[in-house]
């Protein structure tokens, strides 16, 4: 397991019940706990970490009707790590009296919705308190009446509860944990100033910081398990085919392009054990280095203090954001490009809501229709009609990314236990790995490329932190497009062929920055995005608004955002008040 996954966070359910004995609490016994129950069921049987393990949920162990029992719950939720809270009701209760006080848990209300026993009354009263003493709670409501006999959860409610346990979790498992910060800051660019304050007050996290020259000791020393080496390099070499070098008269010769490869291996398993530990190392005499950062997310530095004597961090970036390695299916480390870790916090973000690998781009270039047929005579139709984003990165552009496994007979990227040595096979063969550009990257390397099948939903993310307002999130769904060869060529040649390239197009709406293309881009917070499969665009929201990030652009249904009922008290224009109440309740961990 990765180490900064350990003591998995779990779910807490809270069976709140009217406290009136004789009679009215006894005859509600048993439909508060069953509710408590079939949210259990659903959760286990339906979400996962990414480590794999199904989301465990732990519920009181009686029903609460008042505050002797709510103690006593909290206090069993203190002991089994429980990092979410969810209160179930089919009935009125004592709203402040029962409700969960803990400031630091996501926490939701279902209030089921029947004529029998008033649960939509309770609920309300309980998120006017959450509301009245700063503790925002999500409020989930059945919008159609069932009989107080129906056990069953409806859709609507089903979704709101996998989409609050989805953030929720995310947002359990990122506190206590590390950003390994891998050198300093990359050619200016500001995603890569990491900020220890940031990461502390928003997430909960540490940030902890190597100098590149870690890097070289441990190159130097041997500070890396050389059994696993052999093994990594015998599989790098026969599966990374080489591709396009484009250094002409000043490519390397083998000799140094075979020492490029080994160190390129040597570094995936650095890096991989400075975030996360490796017990061979204690083994091998360095009982410090064998415990790592216990870091979730990293970012490596390379250009240009490291670049320019050495090879690049691409084939590292690239293996370790993928779902297998030379040890087969695993689970994929988020590891930023440029030590972007703005960026890189992203792609923790779309990694905790899905399971899934993570693409990092530059946002590189809009193609406008007229640009695509001018330059080549090709004219795009379908998703591709009003233009696309070109998406390419040097690094950390999983192999996944590629598109080459298949979900529900489209292209996709799957969780890592269900990653087949065919999706590993195919991955490989659509990739190839190029001479590092010396003309960027002086000491070579190899660099990833390939073009990413088309039709695969995805959903493309920014985190920017903006000077008076703080962290700010933006957020693009569409989908990724499939060029002809040859329009592709002329178009991606145009820029560096040696990487690997995704053609974008997000889903316009006529509104805002996605009335076009061009405006999607212009839009855009920073030169980088982090790319997700699927359209997550409202689970994102949703978590958005647990860590008080408010939402500056979206192209999400109105009908599936979802936010604490607190934000409702903001005013009527959505985004707004998203603004206004991240703005009042600030950082979850002040």
């Amino acid at each position: 397991m990765n180490g900064a996954f350990n003591n998995l966070p779990k779910l807490g359910i809270r069976p709140a019940i009217d406290g009136r004995r004789n009679g009215v609490r006894e005859s509600l016994e048993d439909q508060t706990m069953g509710m408590a129950k079939a949210v259990a069921e659903l959760v286990t049987a339906t979400l996962r970490h990414p480590t794999g393990e199904p989301v465990e949920c732990v519920i009181a162990d009686t029903t609460i009707g008042g505050v002797a029992e709510a103690a006593a719950c909290a206090e069993k939720f203190a002991r089994e790590n429980v990092g979410v809270s969810l209160t179930v009701t089919p009935c009125w209760c004592y709203g402040s009296e029962t409700m969960d006080m803990d400031p630091l848990v996501p926490k939701a209300v279902w209030g089921f919705n029947g004529t029998e026993r008033p649960g939509a009354v309770y609920l309300a009263a309980v998120l006017a308190a959450h509301n009245q003493k700063g503790l925002p709670a999500f409020g989930i409501y059945g919008s159609e009446v069932q009989d107080g006999t129906d056990r069953t959860i409806p859709d609507d409610v089903r979704d709101k509860l996998l989409r609050f346990v989805r953030a929720g979790i995310a947002v359990a498992t990122m506190r206590g944990r590390s950003y390994l910060s891998m050198g300093g800051v990359s050619m200016g660019i500001a995603g890569s100033i990491v900020d220890a304050g940031f990461f502390q007050r928003y997430f909960g996290m540490r940030t902890e910081y190597i100098d590149m020259s870690e890097f070289q000791r441990r190159l130097q020393l041997e500070i890396y398990d050389p059994v696993e080496y052999e093994t990594a390099l015998a599989w790098t070499l026969e599966h990374c085919k080489e591709g396009f070098d484009p250094n002409g008269d000043t490519t390397s010769d083998a000799a140094r392009k075979r020492w490029e490869w080994e160190t390129s291996v040597k570094m995936c398993l650095i890096a991989r054990d400075l975030m996360v530990g490796n017990p061979r190392l204690a083994e091998l005499g360095y009982i410090e280095e064998s415990c790592g950062h216990h870091a979730i997310a990293a970012g490596f530095q390379g250009q240009r203090q490291w670049t320019d004597f050495m090879p690049n961090g691409d084939f590292m970036e690239t293996m370790l954001n993928t779902s297998f390695d030379w040890n087969g299916p695993r689970q994929p480390l988020i590891l930023a490009t440029e030590n972007d870790c703005l960026n890189g916090v992203g792609m923790l973000f779309g990694n905790l809501l899905t399971a899934r690998a993570q693409i990092f781009s530059d946002v590189r270039t809009y193609w406008s229709p007229e640009a695509i047929k001018r330059v080549s005579g090709h004219t795009v139709e379908g998703a591709a009609a009003g233009g696309l984003i070109h998406l390419i990165n040097s690094g950390a552009t999983c192999l996944d990314g590629a598109g080459e496994m298949t979900i529900d007979n489209r292209p996709g990227i799957k969780p890592f236990w269900e990653v087949t040595e065919d999706d590993q096979r195919r991955s490989l063969e659509a990739t190839r790995f190029c001479q590092g550009n010396h003309g960027y990257f002086r000491g070579g390397g190899w660099s990833t490329d390939f073009a990413t099948r088309g039709g695969m939903p995805v959903t493309m993310t920014r985190l920017s932190l903006v000077a008076g307002i703080g962290p700010v999130l933006q957020i693009a769904e569409g989908e990724t497009v499939a060029l002809p060869d040859k329009v592709h060529d002329i178009l991606d040649k145009r820029t560096d062929p040696t990487w690997p390239t995704t053609w974008f197009a997000p889903r316009l709406t006529g509104e805002g920055p996605f009335k076009s293309v061009y405006k999607v881009m212009a839009a855009w917070g920073a030169n980088h995005g982090a790319i997700s499969y699927g359209h997550i665009g409202a689970d994102l929201i949703a978590l958005a608004a647990m860590l008080r990030i408010p939402v500056a652009m979206h192209n999400v249904d109105e009908e599936a955002i979802f936010r604490p009922s607190t934000w409702a008290m903001f005013g009527m224009d959505p985004e707004g008040a998203d603004f206004r109440a991240c703005e009042t309740f600030g950082p979850l961990y002040r």
